[in-house]
């Protein structure tokens, strides 16, 4: 049996240490979240319904970014065993230049309706961190000014095609003159899908606001603090602003877009231009035979086609047709490291979070999508480590199975 004795005060310390009390409520919330579903847990209590459904939510019945997310979820790694790791490098070079990890900040639009730092916030922790940021054509920051807040990192353009082509073509220019070194050119987005969290909240530039929008808004003080004592909010590229996201695309985007309209893009643009939001493998090798400079295999993050392909699923299809030498980059449904790892073990030379940076910044500003960066960072290199391999170029298929849940019909 046991002996026991009375406890010594001076040996109870020695087992237990008090934290010490932080009165900074942002970096106290920041610290406890764990996960991105954290921030974004925060996110939601923080901001206003239409705004973050906004952010969260899909087309239709957001089933392409439910299956999108399950992608990555349905993986399953397999570890090499001592393979020492102690020190991993997780820097890529892509598109002519470096990112010290494997992903970048996707173009996002209406981002300071999120949280008025916007991409002011994401331009720079990207700066910070050695990755790329996107500057969406419905952006609410100007070209000058992402430029401004991110001056020596590197900063990426995402350009619709739209009815006046002389004002898609300005904005090419004027990211060119920035310094901006990649043009993503979206081809996903002839019509606005129907998001109809949106229709439901009435979410708009300006806001629309009901009885209902206004009792949900006013618990949030600080967000309505910020809303009303910030510049107005206005698309920084654009100068219609006035309606909902789907009355905005579809006044401004044409239906009609064309192989016609990518080479009009590709004789205008001196840098990178890769083209976003291919959904097949025809399509995928047509463009790369065409010599642009990469694909971003996505379904917009759910938010145009539901049922769309879930580009996780795509990937190693269109590597295996286009070549382990092509630029194959891929977007929608991450949430985690472990789903960037997982990407590019099957062949993708970069990926692009969109909503994993939204949940940061409306959860905390800048320090938000600090936190979230510093969160998928960790993740990736834990990753790596238990996979056994030291840098990105390691990774490779035999790393990842995809688990199936769909059969694959003809």
């Amino acid at each position: 049996m046991v002996a026991r004795q009375f406890p010594n005060p001076k040996d109870i310390f020695e087992y237990v240490q008090f934290k010490k009390p932080s009165f900074d409520g942002k970096k106290r919330r920041l610290d406890d979240a764990l996960t991105i579903y954290d921030l974004r847990a925060i996110a939601k209590r923080r901001t206003p319904a239409a705004a973050f459904d906004y952010t969260d939510g899909a087309a239709e019945g957001e089933l392409s970014m439910t299956r999108a997310r399950q992608a990555f979820e349905d993986i399953e790694f397999h570890p090499d065993i001592l393979h020492p790791a102690e020190d991993v490098d997780t820097s890529v070079e892509i598109l002519g230049g470096p990112s010290a990890m494997p992903f970048g900040i996707a173009p996002t639009g209406f981002t300071r309706l999120m949280q008025t730092e916007g991409e002011i916030a994401g331009a720079g922790a990207a700066g910070a961190a050695g990755i790329p940021f996107t500057l969406s054509t419905l952006g609410t920051t100007t070209i000058e000014n992402v430029k401004a807040a991110n001056p020596h990192g590197r900063n990426w353009f995402q350009l619709y095609v739209m009815r006046d082509r002389e004002i898609s073509y300005g904005l090419a220019r004027r990211a060119a003159a920035a310094g901006f070194d990649t043009l993503q050119f979206t081809v996903d987005t002839p019509v606005a899908g129907n998001r109809m969290r949106d229709k439901r909240n009435g979410f708009a530039i300006p806001p629309q606001l009901t009885a209902k929008t206004v009792l949900d808004t006013l618990p949030r003080v600080n967000w309505w603090f910020d809303f009303l004592t910030t510049p107005k909010l206005e698309f920084a590229s654009l100068q219609s602003t006035g309606g909902t996201v789907g009355e905005l695309l579809n006044a401004a985007m044409d239906p009609t877009i064309s192989f016609d309209d990518l080479a009009i893009i590709r004789e205008l643009w001196p840098g990178k231009i890769v083209i976003k939001g291919v959904q097949n493998v025809p399509d995928a090798v047509k463009l790369i035979d065409m010599g642009v400079d990469g694909i971003i295999l996505s379904n917009h993050g759910g938010r145009q086609l539901d049922r769309a392909p879930v580009p996780f699923h795509l990937l190693p299809k269109v590597v295996r047709e286009v070549g382990q030498d092509a630029t194959v980059m891929v977007d929608t449904g991450i949430m985690n490291g472990a789903d960037i790892v997982a990407a590019m073990a099957l062949g993708a030379k970069f990926t692009l979070i969109g909503r994993a940076y939204l949940y940061g910044l409306m959860a905390g500003g800048r320090a938000g999508v600090d936190r979230t960066i510093a969160i998928l960072r960790s993740e990736i290199e834990r990753t790596m480590k238990l996979l056994g391999v030291q840098s990105v170029a390691e990774l490779e298929p035999r790393h990842v199975t995809q688990l199936s849940r769909f059969r694959e019909l003809g």
